[in-house]
């Protein structure tokens, strides 16, 4: 606990988790409530278009809102982006209030959401290293994590609430209100979070803006590739998980809300307790093998979503977030520290697209395989796929060092300097 008192002492660190805790309340208990709509209205194939809604246009978002994370004020990204977010939001209870509300909305509101997401997901691990100390990236990452999974808990929990008390749509007020919290508490940070300096460049090659740079760094350094392809495979599995809870509690167990919400609540606190955990652990030499055993070993526990009794899936999504989160945790000082200031808003969002992509074929998978009740054979696929890079990332690194502070631009230049010049 001593290094998350130490991260949160410094103040604009606090209001950046703040913030994030404020917007993630509000997500988790908007998702209960969008499911639960399109389960009603739509069926299993109507969610299956809601999870690609939610996360396919991540990918066209990337494509955009990268380059200006590195080109403008990433504190007024942050903002613009959470004022229009709330404005669209606040559109579907206003819908429902004059009787005009239709599946077709929610629609549209997801595809707005999936289209900006990239903005927070993206900033905000570009920004941590501007907030806090090196040897403090790790703790930061870890209560990043906290924030989403403690909300996580209590997100789906108040909406499942709500939903009960005064109707699904109302629901989204909240979300709409966490998005505007959101921009004031980010306009009180001290820290310029302004368009980052280039760096300076050696030799005779200028530093190129656009995206060609920051694919080459990817694909050339292990780390960050591994990393990015493995997490966009077990993200399949998420993707999937968007659709299948929402059909297991209306179709297999015939209940409410409660427990489509319990579900939920189940899984975000176990990657809490996984986020808080490893938050507070020192950055090893050995960061990639313990990723490499959290994604085989979480990727394996989704074995137990296969009865379809509750206690067991309650098992297996509480021990699938306890393991899942560290991944994310000790991943993100990886991927900051290897990472440029001036190239880390597209490299950021180039990863977290391509990881993000992954979830809307989950959720098509889902969808098509559920119409069916292939509900078996879909858990089966995205467990083996799940774990399976893990394996991969164990062999890969089981000897290779990872070390705080050195980027990949590091590592060439040490390689190039140990290769003996031709006579």
């Amino acid at each position: 606990m001593k290094a998350y008192l130490a991260i949160l002492r410094i103040g604009d660190y606090r209001l950046l988790w703040s913030a994030l805790v404020l917007n993630l309340l509000g997500d988790g208990a908007t998702y209960a409530a969008l499911a639960w709509i399109t389960v009603e209205e739509a069926g299993a194939a109507g969610l299956g278009i809601l999870g690609v809604c939610l996360t396919l246009p991540v990918i066209a978002g990337g494509a955009v809102v990268g380059p200006l994370l590195d080109r403008f004020s990433r504190r007024k990204l942050f903002i613009y982006d959470s004022v229009f977010r709330g404005v669209v939001v606040a559109l579907i209870p206003l819908l429902a209030f004059a009787d005009s509300l239709h599946v077709w909305h929610l629609y549209v509101v997801a595809l707005v959401y999936g289209f900006l997401k990239i903005i927070p997901l993206a900033g905000t691990p570009a920004v941590l290293p501007e907030l806090v100390p090196a040897d403090k990236l790790q703790a930061a990452s870890g209560l990043e994590a906290t924030a989403m999974g403690a909300a996580n808990v209590l997100g789906p929990a108040i909406g499942a609430g709500l939903i009960t008390l005064f109707g699904a749509p109302n629901v989204l007020l909240l979300d709409a209100a966490t998005y505007l919290l959101f921009a004031f508490l980010i306009s009180r940070i001290k820290a310029p979070m302004g368009r980052p300096e280039p760096a300076e460049t050696t030799g005779d090659a200028p530093q190129r803006p656009g995206w060609a740079p920051v694919f080459r760094l990817i694909v050339r350094d292990r780390f960050l590739l591994v990393l990015t392809l493995s997490f966009g495979a077990f993200n399949v599995s998420a993707g999937a998980l968007v659709v299948a809870l929402p059909w297991l509690a209306k179709f297999e167990f015939g209940s409410g809300p409660g427990v489509l919400g319990l579900m939920l609540a189940v899984m975000a606190a176990g990657e809490l307790i996984g986020s808080l955990v490893s938050g507070a652990v020192q950055t090893s030499e050995k960061q990639m093998l313990r990723i490499g055993v959290f994604q085989l070993l979480s990727g394996a526990v989704l074995f137990f979503l296969i009865p379809t009794a509750l206690p067991w899936i309650l098992l297996g999504l509480a021990l699938n977030g306890i393991l899942s989160a560290p991944m994310t945790v000790l991943g993100g000082v990886v991927r900051m520290t290897r990472v440029p200031n001036e190239m880390r808003g597209r490299a950021m969002t180039l990863m977290r697209t391509v990881m993000a992509g992954a979830l809307p074929a989950g959720s098509a998978l889902g969808g098509f395989l559920l119409t069916d009740s292939h509900y078996q054979g879909l858990i089966v696929a995205v467990a083996a796929l799940a774990a399976a890079p893990g394996i991969l990332t164990v062999v890969l690194f089981r000897r290779t060092p990872f070390r705080l502070g050195v980027t990949a631009a590091d590592d060439q230049q040490t390689k190039n300097d140990t290769v003996p010049s031709g006579s």
